[in-house]
C-alpha cells in the first residue's frame, strides 16, 4: 500500500541546500529530480539573491557537470543542473528506496520533501539508510495511501509516540512497558503521552483500514 511522508532535513544534507548555504535570503523549489545513467539531472526554480552569484555558484560546485537558466517568471528563475550519477548522499538514497518525490521546496536552512513509497518497507528503508549515512530526518506528517483534504493525518509526535510504544512491548501482551516509564522517555506526562498514542492510532484506522468505507 503507497505511503505518503513529509520530512524535513538539514540544508546540508542537500546539495542544493549545501550549494545556496551563503544565500539565506533565497527560496528553492524542486521541479523535477530525473535520474539518468549517465547523470542526475534536478529542475528547480529558485526565488530571491542575485542570480548570476548564484548561477557562478552552482557552476563552480565540484558535484555539477552544467548549468542551464532554463526561463523566468516574475522573480522566479528555472534551472537545470547535471549531476554526476555518483552524487551519493540523500539523492542515492532517494533512488535505492524508489522514493518517488511529489514535492520539495528548501532553503538555506532546511529542505521539505513529501516524498511516495511503495510500502512502508520501502520508506522504512528510506529511514534507516539515511541513519546510516548520518541524514537527520524529521517525520513532519505520515499519510496512508493518500493525501487528506483537510488536517487529518499522523503527525511528527504521534508517529514517535507510536514507534516508541511499539519498539519498547507496550502493545505486547503482556505489556513490557508501561505508560510511565514510556512519557519519562519524552519528558511528559503518562496523559499526554496516552492521548498521543491514542490519537495516532485513531489517525492510523482513519487511513488504512476504514479508508476503504
Amino acid at each position: 500500500m503507497l505511503v505518503i511522508a513529509d520530512i524535513s532535513v538539514p540544508a546540508d544534507a542537500f546539495p542544493l541546500g549545501q550549494v545556496l548555504e551563503n544565500y539565506p535570503e533565497v527560496e528553492i523549489e524542486l521541479e523535477r529530480l530525473v535520474p539518468l545513467r549517465e547523470a542526475i539531472i534536478p529542475l528547480f526554480w529558485i526565488e530571491g539573491g542575485e542570480q548570476a552569484a548564484i548561477q557562478a555558484t552552482l557552476e563552480d560546485d565540484p558535484l555539477t557537470n552544467s548549468v542551464k537558466q532554463l526561463t523566468t517568471a516574475d522573480d522566479r528563475h528555472l534551472y537545470e543542473v547535471e549531476w554526476a550519477p555518483d552524487i551519493g548522499g540523500l539523492i542515492q538514497i532517494f533512488l535505492d528506496t524508489d522514493a518517488q518525490l511529489l514535492q520539495a521546496e528548501g532553503t538555506a536552512r532546511v529542505w521539505d520533501f513529501r516524498l511516495q513509497f511503495l510500502n512502508r518497507a520501502d520508506l522504512i528503508a528510506f529511514r534507516e539508510a539515511c541513519e546510516a549515512a548520518g541524514i537527520q530526518i524529521t517525520l513532519r506528517r505520515l499519510y496512508n495511501p493518500t493525501l487528506p483534504e483537510d488536517d487529518s493525518g499522523l503527525t511528527e509526535n504521534q508517529y514517535e509516540a507510536l514507534i516508541a510504544a511499539y519498539e519498547n512491548g507496550y502493545f505486547q501482551v503482556p505489556r513490557s512497558v508501561s505508560m510511565d516509564d514510556l512519557a519519562s522517555e519524552f519528558g511528559i506526562s503518562d496523559s499526554a503521552l496516552s492521548q498521543r498514542i491514542r490519537r495516532g492510532t485513531a489517525a492510523l484506522i482513519a487511513e488504512t483500514i476504514a479508508s476503504d468505507f
